[in-house]
């Protein structure tokens, strides 16, 4: 063969060689240019709402009245039916009390009677017990209004001076509650806001803010709130409570569930991701307004009911993501 026929071969062997080179298919880069499998996640559709802001604080019952049942005058406190913490209601007689001059008399006729003798002296000194009985001067002890006693200063059979405190009562209608509210919440509190009263052991009971009893200073860490009852059923003097007081409500709100929102805790930024109709994950910077009851309302932008939000797996999952959606 010449030198040109072999130079002919040779040349068309190197383009055979380099075309089924340049059509060969890099099995590694094949595999890194394949697209990853989803990811699993959990969504949940975005949903209307009625969330309301609630302001939580302890507090303890305590009555603004308290009707004070006094000796009519000096005597004995012959009887009392009453121990602190039992309600009473107005007019009910709790006790009363005998007249030390008439109590005296009775005294001294009957020991006239033991004294005596002769037929006529029992006779003299029977009629002298029967008209010091008639004539003994007994009062009544009558509360004025409904209320729970608080305490007493006197038992059945002591003396009591006149004017001296028998029994302390708180006023039923008096009863309310004092709730130490957290100094940076006192600026959402109003007169006229909606509280709930839950004590243990017992059922909730409703009240209003009736207002902030003194402003806090600069080293108080809470404010006294005064939340007039809107009944007293159950309700004693000293039982620890705990107010919520709704501060704000928004009606028909859209919401996510709070596993939904992830919060930057460097920025303070917060955003949702979505699973998009192309099967990717999206990630939504939002703003959360009220979050309540396990669901967080969006005030910021606005989203449409049939997107679909992820819960769980959204982790560290990158913008455009594909991912599997379940719920």
């Amino acid at each position: 063969m010449t030198f040109r026929a072999r130079l002919s071969t040779l040349l068309l062997a190197a383009i055979l060689a380099s075309g089924c080179g340049g059509s060969a298919t890099d099995p590694k880069k094949e595999q890194s240019s394949a697209p990853g499998p989803a990811t699993p996640v959990r969504v949940a559709p975005v949903e209307k709402a009625t969330l309301a802001e609630i302001v939580s604080a302890p507090g303890k019952i305590t009555a603004m009245s308290q009707e004070k049942v006094r000796a009519p005058f000096a005597g004995t406190l012959v009887e009392f039916t009453v121990t602190d913490g039992d309600r009473v209601r107005r007019g009910q007689i709790v006790g009363s009390v005998v007249a030390r001059d008439s109590e005296a008399a009775l005294a001294g006729a009957r020991e006239m009677e033991r004294e005596a003798k002769s037929d006529a002296e029992r006779r003299d000194a029977a009629r002298a017990v029967e008209l010091a009985r008639r004539n003994l001067v007994r009062a009544p002890l009558a509360v004025a209004s409904d209320g729970i006693v608080v305490s007493h200063a006197a038992s059945a059979g002591d003396r009591v001076s006149e004017d001296e405190e028998i029994l302390s009562i708180a006023e039923t209608k008096s009863l309310v509650v004092l709730a130490d509210v957290p100094q940076a919440q006192l600026p959402k509190i109003r007169a006229g806001e909606a509280v709930q009263i839950e004590i243990p052991g017992r059922p909730p009971a409703g009240g209003r803010v009736h207002g902030i009893l003194a402003e806090s200073g600069p080293s108080d860490l809470t404010a006294p709130v005064r939340i007039d009852l809107d009944a007293a059923p159950g309700m004693a003097v000293g039982l620890f409570a705990t107010a919520r007081i709704t501060v704000a409500e928004r009606r028909d709100v859209p919401s996510v569930p709070d596993a939904a929102v992830v919060r930057d805790d460097v920025t303070g930024a917060s955003r949702v991701a979505v699973a998009g109709a192309d099967g990717k994950a999206h990630w939504i910077a939002v703003t959360p307004g009220i979050a309540q009851n396990g669901r967080t309302e969006i005030a910021a932008p606005p989203l449409d009911p049939a997107i679909r939000v992820i819960v769980s797996g959204q982790a560290g999952l990158p913008e455009g993501t594909p991912v599997a959606p379940s719920r």
